[in-house]
């Protein structure tokens, strides 16, 4: 993102309702689900090659380490900015609205913003391009589609001062896309983990939310780094801030907590790290699971993590 001008532009993508794990393997399109004593493989394979499923799975588990529920930590992040009301990236709380404003329909959408810098806070200039893909019945031309969802969908979600005569519209760029879902694809819940966080912006710490109760940090202490970091924006002792947490398998604490704002605060990263030691218990807490399926888990003030605190400092 970053010129040598402080001006540069950012891209966030987001992908329907229902959101897959991604495998990393030599073979095409398998998924996997493991749960104790079992893998399963799912998906689509195209091969000649003979190959030993079982054997395969049992070296990798062996490789990875997954030989014992007792091992491992994880490291998770919360991020906020003051670019928009909901302190979060502009980029991305415009791809969820494109979203939602298709609810009716099957639908992907990336959204590039133009940027400056000031003092490290991010000011977003102008929108660059907008790219829609919806699924839709085959009896709808293609030249109508595009005409409702530039007009119906992107002109009402967009803000009129972010749009101009160079804002590049790319709608229905691959053509038709009458075939989508199950019938077209194969995957399992938690493959978008940068579409339910920030869209790129900030960190993640690369554990999936779906799929994880209460007492999984990869879920929980995203949501209470989340809740730390717009407090602090929203206190406005900083535009922009990344916090940084770590835990231990069975340690209900935090190992370590950790603050960069960027450049965007008139307080040191250790004086805000005081404050938030003072004001915050961040032992896991309690998620919200169904609302939380679609349009990110973050930027929507119906869950609680959205609600920033009154510090004490």
């Amino acid at each position: 993102m970053n010129s040598p001008s402080g001006e540069g532009a950012f891209s966030v993508e987001v992908y329907r309702v229902r959101h897959k794990q991604s495998l990393t393997t030599d073979l095409e399109g398998p998924e996997t689900v493991c749960k104790t004593g079992m893998v399963l493989l799912c998906g689509e394979i195209t091969s000649r090659a003979h190959v030993d499923y079982q054997k395969v799975v049992r070296e990798t588990i062996r490789d990875i380490g997954y030989d014992n529920s007792n091992k491992g930590q994880g490291l998770m992040f919360g991020y906020a900015t003051d670019e928009t009301e909901e302190c979060m990236p502009l980029t991305v709380v415009l791809a969820h609205k494109l979203n939602a404003k298709m609810a009716e329909l099957r639908r992907n959408g990336t959204v590039t913003v133009h940027y400056t810098q000031e003092h490290g806070a991010v000011i977003p200039t102008r929108v660059h391009t907008v790219v829609i893909s919806v699924q839709h019945d085959d009896n709808v031309s293609l030249e109508e589609q595009k005409k409702v969802l530039k007009e119906k969908v992107i002109k009402a979600v967009v803000p009129a001062r972010y749009l101009d005569e160079n804002t590049v519209y790319h709608v229905q760029p691959s053509g038709r896309f009458v075939i989508g879902g199950p019938q077209g694809d194969a995957g399992v819940t938690g493959r978008k983990i940068i579409v339910d966080t920030y869209g790129g912006w900030g960190a993640h710490g690369g554990g999936a939310f779906s799929g994880k109760d209460y007492t999984k940090v990869d879920r929980s202490a995203a949501y209470a780094a989340r809740w730390v970091a717009k407090s602090l924006v929203k206190a406005q002792l900083c535009r922009r801030v990344l916090v940084q947490v770590a835990y231990a398998i069975g340690v209900a604490h935090p190992l370590s907590i950790s603050l960069f704002t960027y450049g965007s605060s008139q307080l040191s990263e250790k004086e805000l790290l005081q404050i938030v030691n003072k004001n915050f218990d961040l032992r896991p807490g309690r998620p919200i699971y169904q609302k939380t399926a679609c349009y990110g888990h973050f930027g929507r003030k119906e869950f609680p993590w959205e609600v920033p605190k009154n510090l004490n400092f």
